[in-house]
């Protein structure tokens, strides 16, 4: 998922039709952190899958809405992304690559006709947080998100978090000092 030459070539046959009006990015791995801690190639394999590939992906694509002047592109980041926790700070740190390099795509394209989107999903029912439901956790049902996602690219917002509580969560969470953040078990 990190082939350079592959990830060119797939946005080159997609964009081979003629201009492409919007983009979504959606893939992913939530690993489990102790793994990460223990196995290194499992801590870097997470990294490529859930932050260099979209960014990898999210710059192929840039380039071809360049070409043609217009475009959304639109990259499935994370509320992990927004600040490290204990619990998924593999995954989080690959959220969080995702986040600055959107942020950078967003200043590159600021006035044009390109909009780049990124979305924060808080925890989803998907396959991917199976593992997270079985442990009890509230998830949003996927609909949900989906419906946010569709509104926010539709919008151009540069941010969208989905559900949008997640924007408030996060807020707190982002500016709660350290010396209380590390006193949670998240």
């Amino acid at each position: 998922m990190c082939d350079p030459d592959a990830i060119g070539r797939t946005a080159a046959h997609a964009s081979a039709g003629g201009s492409i009006d919007v983009v979504l990015i959606a893939h992913g791995d939530l690993p489990v952190q102790a793994e990460c801690e223990t196995d290194l190639r499992r801590c870097r394999d997470a990294l490529e899958v859930n932050g260099v590939s979209p960014a990898l992906f999210a710059e192929a694509f840039a380039q071809h809405m360049a070409n043609a002047g217009h475009g959304t592109l639109a990259v499935i980041g994370s509320v992990a992304g927004d600040r490290g926790r204990k619990s998924n700070y593999a995954y989080g740190a690959a959220k969080g690559l995702v986040n600055r390099y959107l942020q950078g795509m967003q200043h590159r394209f600021a006035g044009t006709a390109i909009k780049v989107v990124l979305v924060k999903p808080g925890p989803t029912d998907t396959p991917m947080t199976a593992q997270l439901k079985g442990q009890g956790a509230p998830l949003a049902p996927v609909e949900q998100v989906a419906a946010c996602i569709v509104e926010g690219i539709a919008a151009g917002r540069p941010v969208v978090y989905a559900p949008a509580k997640w924007r408030a969560i996060m807020w707190v969470i982002r500016h709660l000092p350290g010396f209380v953040f590390n006193r949670l078990n998240i």
